[in-house]
This record gives structure tokens, sequence and C-alpha cells, in this order.
């Protein structure tokens, strides 16, 4: 298992699979993009393989979530989705994407063995898209959303991320377009994980002003706590059911007390935390001929030295050097 000393046990395990990206938002990147890391510094198919049938199989891992960066820009994706599909025991198996792709691998992911998806999409307006993503992507983004949902990829799960006078007047309208179409939406509040350090908590929109802005036009019902367990989003029930939207405050109402998470980047680093300062090797070792005992024990070191909480709130809060889009949302 991968216990810390505050009694946490990580069962879900997010690898990132890629650090580029094909779209440039404001919250994550610069518009010239970053310094990629080289070829060479990437785990293979094999490697990444070899690391989540360790997690699974030795280390009490139980949900497995592909990331990036863009993990659909990886040439690798199908075959390793499917390797993973067929461990044992066999882990829930999900991808965090962008959309843009997904029209033309939804159903191969699918028949691989991906269960479902979460898509990120801030607006429903494409002129504000590009002004927040500095791309004209917004079409194939909605074509890769119904691709998803057609595939069986349910349920599909939309990520929204509002900027304070761009697309918070969107609110409402983001969550009236996917009860429609029976996608789940969650808001994120916006995280200091721009590769620019140009987070500003004063102009993040916070979970709190997120739901007066959804209750101006929906009763919202809160989910009793119990069901929530370790997920980061705070669920409402809208109008009375069946549709539901969700809220992760990772900023204003952090969860770390119940996280449940480990993550591995593309260059073989454990990271213990989204916001951790310090990464584990594991690629080093790997390639120096470590056997898998060796591994888990790098691995579950890392985890027992896990903070109580990421220290958002302290005065003393460095943000990570790496952006997210290097160590996966």
């Amino acid at each position: 298992m991968l216990l810390d000393t505050f009694g946490r046990q990580a069962v879900d395990l997010r690898v990132s699979l890629t650090d580029r990206c094909n779209l440039r938002c404001t919250y994550c990147m610069p518009e010239e993009g970053l310094q990629w890391l080289a070829k060479p510094d990437l785990l293979t198919d094999e490697e990444i393989v070899r690391l989540v049938t360790l997690a699974v199989r030795d280390l009490g891992v139980r949900e497995v979530r592909f990331t990036g960066g863009e993990p659909l820009l990886r040439p690798g994706l199908v075959a390793i989705v499917a390797a993973c599909s067929e461990l044992e025991p066999r882990p829930e198996l999900s991808l965090t994407t962008n959309g843009i792709g997904l029209a033309r691998t939804a159903t191969a992911l699918r028949e691989a063995g991906l269960d479902r998806v979460n898509v990120s999409l801030d607006t429903l307006d494409p002129e504000v898209f590009f002004t927040l993503t500095r791309r004209r992507r917004h079409q194939d983004v909605l074509e890769g959303l119904a691709a998803a949902e057609a595939a069986g990829l349910a349920p599909v799960k939309l990520n929204s991320v509002l900027m304070r006078g761009v697309n918070d007047h969107e609110a409402a309208d983001l969550l009236a377009w996917c009860l429609e179409r029976r996608y789940e939406l969650r808001f994120i509040e916006q995280m200091p994980l721009d590769a620019q350090h140009g987070w500003d908590r004063s102009s993040m929109v916070t979970a709190e002003e997120i739901l007066e802005l959804l209750r101006t036009r929906f009763q919202l019902t809160p989910e009793p706590s119990a069901r929530r367990g370790a997920a980061p989003a705070e669920r409402w029930v809208v109008d009375g059911g069946p549709g539901r939207v969700g809220v992760i405050a990772s900023v204003t109402r952090p969860f770390c007390r119940a996280c449940d998470r480990t993550r591995l980047t593309a260059d073989g680093q454990v990271r213990n935390c989204l916001f951790a300062t310090g990464e584990t090797d594991l690629r080093t070792a790997l390639r120096s001929g470590a056997d898998d005992a060796e591994l888990a024990a790098l691995w579950r070191a890392a985890m027992w030295g896990k903070k109580a909480g990421a220290g958002i709130d302290e005065p003393e809060f460095h943000q990570p050097e790496r952006p997210m889009s290097a160590i996966g949302g």
C-alpha cells in the first residue's frame, strides 16, 4: 500500500503522458509555450505500463487517470490504455483531455478499455475560447465531447475554470448546457500552477462566488458529505435532480485530509501532492536495473513523506516550479 504518516492511502494514480499541449491557456502557460521535455527524458510506453502495473498489482492503486499536458498527443496512448485494461485487479481507467482530437480517438479508446473522460471546456463562446486558449479550436472540443458520449465513455465530465471578467458570466449557461446533454459539470477554482507565476488569489473566482452565480437560475441542494468520500468535488443536486454540479475548491476549501492521490510525471518522477516542491525519481532507478521491489520501496517512501496539506493558505507557500502542464492536472 501507499500510506503516509497521517493514515491516508493513495489508491488514485494520475499519470502524465506528456508535458506538451496544443492549447496555450492563459492560466497554465505563456503564449509562446514552454521548453518541452526532451524525448529521452520521457518514460517510454513500456516503462509507463510497468510502473502502472507495479502500482496496481503491488501498491493498492485502484484508479488510473491519464493526463498531460494533453494526453491525446501521446502516440502510444491507445496501446497504453489497452495494456492497463488487462491488469489484475483491473483498475478504473479515465482520461483528462482538452478534447481536441477526441472525435477521432474516442471509439478506439473505449474499445481499448478506457472507462470515461474528463474534458476541459471553460466557455460556450468561440471568441472567449480564443481569448482563454489562444487557439481557434472550440468546435473541435464540442465534437470531441459528442464523440465521447457516443462511444460510451460515460459519464462524460466537463471541467471549467472561471476567470473574473472573462467567462465568469457564463457559469449558469455552462450548467444549463451540460444538463441538457447529460454531461457532469465541475467548476474548478483557479490554482497557482501557471508557468508564468501570475496567479493572484484576489482575482480568483471562489467556490462561494460560483455557487452564487449558479443560484441565480438554479436551486442547489448539497449532497450528503458521506457520499463525497475522497472525491475532490463537492456536489449539489440541481433543481431536485437527476442533474448534479460539482465545485472543486482546491484553494478556499482544500480537501487534503481525504486526499487519496499519487502522481507520476511524464519523466518518471513521483509527486505525492500536486503542489509538492520535491519529487522522487523512479526513471533513473528503473533504467539502472532496479527490480519491482526496489521501485515499490522508493514509491512507498515518497508517499510516506506526504505533508498534511498543500499549504496554499500558509504565508510561506511557494508555487511549484514545474507548471501544471508538466506534472499533470
